[in-house]
This record gives structure tokens, sequence and C-alpha cells, in this order.
């Protein structure tokens, strides 16, 4: 699909998604604002916004994008996620060279043995991790290179919906950043890939991808669980790794003093070992 029309649907999206104008009284037969209701508050003609939604129009003006997130609503990610899609496109496929964690990095990380830590590349790739976060999710350098990526364990992996007692919150966010990425590098072939994968293999991943819904991870809570150790519910940060924007570190936490901090304590004295009795890897 081309980037004219990956912008045309996710304005049809937005307008889908954001309420009319007035409660006139009549029945719409499709829900959201109608075109004319958009051009009016982005300030341009009814046929200049309609030819953005069907294709027929490529590059945006800033001034034009910023006035139509601000009539959708559009958070950060959304705003980035729509000057993305109006950028020209480029020429062709496009294969990214594989991503390399510095050496200090990778040591940093595995210093880290109160707290699992891992770091996320390109199409949600993971790059690297500790041993408690092997411990907590998966040991990743035992999968199949092809099969180290975050969002393929998700969907694919059975264990993934048992350790993320919100899986399906946890599934759709990653959706949105994966659909993010996928703004930013419309032609990286292994997206294609994976995508195309996850569209067969997962019906829940077909329908959220297809919902072009856009998620920018930057901190938050997840309610996890642990077959040794039970309940831990975790704070993250994602931290951008200087020297490489496309590498995430994201460092899971936990309240001092909580029940959650003690299990987590105690899943580390399992160390590496934890990964493979409790959640073998699973060539899914």
């Amino acid at each position: 699909m081309g980037r004219r029309s990956d912008l045309g649907e996710f304005l049809r999206k937005c307008r889908a998604d954001t309420p009319p104008l007035t409660g006139d009284g009549t029945a719409r037969r499709v829900p959201g604002m109608r075109r004319e209701e958009v051009a009016q508050l982005a300030g341009v003609s009814v046929d200049y916004y309609t030819r953005l939604e069907q294709g027929r129009h490529s590059s945006p003006s800033d001034a034009v994008l910023d006035a139509l997130a601000r009539v959708f609503g559009l958070d950060q990610a959304g705003r980035a996620h729509l000057a993305d899609l109006a950028r020209p496109p480029r020429r062709g496929p496009v294969r990214t060279p594989p991503q390399r964690v510095r050496p200090a990095m990778r040591q940093m990380i595995e210093s880290m043995t109160e707290h699992p830590a891992f770091i996320i590349g390109r199409r949600t790739d993971v790059l690297a991790s500790n041993a408690l976060g092997r411990a907590l999710l998966t040991d990743w350098p035992k999968l199949p290179p092809a099969h180290r990526n975050y969002t393929r364990w998700i969907f694919l992996d059975p264990v993934a919906r048992e350790v993320y007692l919100d899986w399906e919150t946890v599934a759709a966010e990653v959706v949105g950043t994966l659909r993010l990425y996928a703004g930013r590098n419309p032609d990286d072939v292994r997206l294609h890939e994976l995508v195309g994968e996850l569209t067969i293999e997962s019906p829940q991943f077909r329908t959220w991808w297809n919902d072009r819904q856009v998620h920018e991870r930057t901190h938050g809570t997840k309610r996890m669980t642990h077959p040794a150790v039970g309940e831990i519910t975790i704070r993250y940060e994602a931290l951008a790794l200087p020297g490489d924007e496309e590498q995430t570190l994201f460092l899971y936490t936990t309240d001092p003093g909580s029940r959650s901090h003690d299990n987590l304590r105690l899943l580390a004295l399992w160390g590496d070992n934890a990964a493979d009795q409790l959640h073998p890897v699973r060539d899914s």
C-alpha cells in the first residue's frame, strides 16, 4: 500500500473516531465527523481534505497537519505518525543493516541483578537482555534469531498470555508501537515479513493492526505473574539510548517494601536457570 493510501486510511480512521461537532438530532449512517466538519475546523476546503483522504494529494504542509491533529485530538505519537505518513515516498523496499548493542551497554544491563532489563530495537526486535529479564519473560538468546522479536513473542508464544495478566492491553499497545514504527519505515522488508506472518497467524493481531492505532511506550505499569513466585506489579521506563535512536532500554522496577518487590527478589535467586525451568523456549 502506498504512502498516500496509508495517509488516507489513517485520516478516515481518525475522523470516524472523532465525535461530530453537535448533536443535531439527525441520524448518521456512519460514526464520527463528516468531511465538511473536519475541513471547517482545520481551515481547509472540503475538496482539499477529500483529496487527502482519497490519496489524490501528497505533502500537506505542517500547518495543515497541525490543524488536523488538533481537530482529531491526536497525542504526540499520533501527530508524529500523521507527519510520517505525509512524507514523500521513498524508492522501493529497504533492508536495514543489523543493529548491534554496544558492549558497555550490554555489560551494564547484565550487571543489574535486581531489575529486569532488555533492549529493543527496530520493529521491536529484542537485542539484549539481562538474566532477570530472561527469567521473567523468556530466554531470548535461545530462540532462533528470526524469532527474537517482542511483538512476535507476545502473539505467538502462549507463555506471554500467562506472563501478562492484562495481556490484551499489552498486546494492543505493542501493535500500536509497531504501527508507529511502520509509519517511519514503510519500506522495511523485515517489517513487512513480520506483519505478514502475524496477520496470518493471529486474528487478534490482524484486528488491531487494521485498527491503525499508534502508541508510544514511555513509562507505565504492568501486572505480571510467574509460576515460581506469583504476581509481580512492575513499573517500566523506556529510555532511548544515545548513539542509536532506534534502540530503547526497558527497565522494570517494583515499589520497595511491596510484595511485588519481594517476589522479584525471590525470582532473582533463580538466576538464568529460571528461564529454562519455568518458561521453556517454544519454537512457535
